[in-house]
């Protein structure tokens, strides 16, 4: 068997048509791949969204860097050129790690989102939102006074925000819309009641820009703006994850031309391969054309077979 650095430059030769690999603990990574396909429509895109496992925020460092392991060594089989870490949490705790052992470039997206931050602040209070083990990683913080020392960063664990998106597309009340069109779906009493009450230490802290620091998050966006007001600059990592996998790739001279032919596949380790094809649908905005299933027996197998 190949080893595993050896997968990842198989057919070297055409590496600038070979895809993106995403990956996120279950669909909020979407709201990253769609920015990325609509900045660089002729890239193809290879998005895996380990569902049966989600959410990564709940899990210990461990479990989660475990499970970036186990996606990484499936996409060393597939002839990814980059790889974008599309989760927060994953983030958090394993891109060092991921770096050092994946064959091509790993781009996170808590530097991108922190970068942003720095960027749009005027009071120099950024607030921050996130799973508990991303705001427990204090990553966000020390990744925002990396690059300004003088920021006062406000960090604000927000679980209950992914359980919100989660009941919505479990429910399957709105999955023929598009989130960013149809910006009502979430502006619910229900919803906005509970983003006021898990935002209200920020609303008292006097921050100017928020980070949505959770994949899941930009699809609440609606009711966080109606909770914070328009003084609050909210901030998503897609856009600026965006720029930074174009300019990786730019360097490298692997960017897709415009004869390339454009594939965009999709993996889930979920059982429900209906389901994630609707829910994905309303986050991607448009249809999911070719879904596969992983099963975890078959994650676990590759790592053990690394050691």
């Amino acid at each position: 068997m190949a080893s595993t650095n050896d997968a990842w430059f198989a057919g070297a030769h055409s590496v600038a048509s070979s895809p993106i690999g995403i990956f996120d603990s279950g669909m909020g990574g979407l709201t990253v791949a769609r920015a990325i396909s609509d900045a660089l429509p002729h890239e193809s895109i290879y998005y895996v969204g380990d569902t049966q496992r989600c959410p990564y925020g709940l899990r210990t460092p461990g479990e989660v860097r475990l499970y970036v392991r186990q996606i990484g060594a499936w996409f060393a089989h597939r002839n990814i050129k980059l790889v974008v870490i599309a989760c927060n949490t994953a983030t958090a705790a394993a891109l060092p790690l991921a770096q050092r052992t994946f064959g091509v470039p790993v781009i996170g997206v808590v530097a991108p989102g922190a970068r942003a931050a720095v960027q749009t602040t005027v009071a120099r209070r950024v607030g921050v939102i996130a799973t508990p083990l991303t705001v427990a990683s204090d990553a966000y913080a020390r990744a925002i006074k990396s690059l300004d020392a003088g920021v006062e960063v406000v960090s604000v664990a927000t679980p209950g925000f992914v359980t919100l998106v989660e009941d919505e597309l479990a429910s399957g009340l709105h999955l023929h819309q598009d989130w960013r069109k149809d910006t009502q779906v979430f502006m619910t009493p229900q919803v906005c009641e509970q983003v006021s009450r898990e935002l209200a230490p920020l609303t008292r802290a006097g921050i100017d820009t928020l980070v949505l620091g959770c994949t899941h998050f930009p699809l609440l966006t609606q009711p966080i703006r109606k909770a914070l007001g328009d003084g609050v600059c909210i901030v998503s990592s897609a856009e600026e994850t965006t720029r930074e996998v174009a300019e990786t790739l730019a360097r490298r001279n692997q960017l897709a031309g415009d004869t390339n032919t454009v594939r965009h596949r999709f993996a889930t380790t979920g059982e429900d391969i209906t389901t994630f094809a609707a829910a994905g649908q309303f986050i991607f905005g448009r249809p999911l054309a070719s879904i596969e299933h992983i099963d975890i027996a078959e994650l676990e197998s590759l790592v053990e077979s690394q050691a």
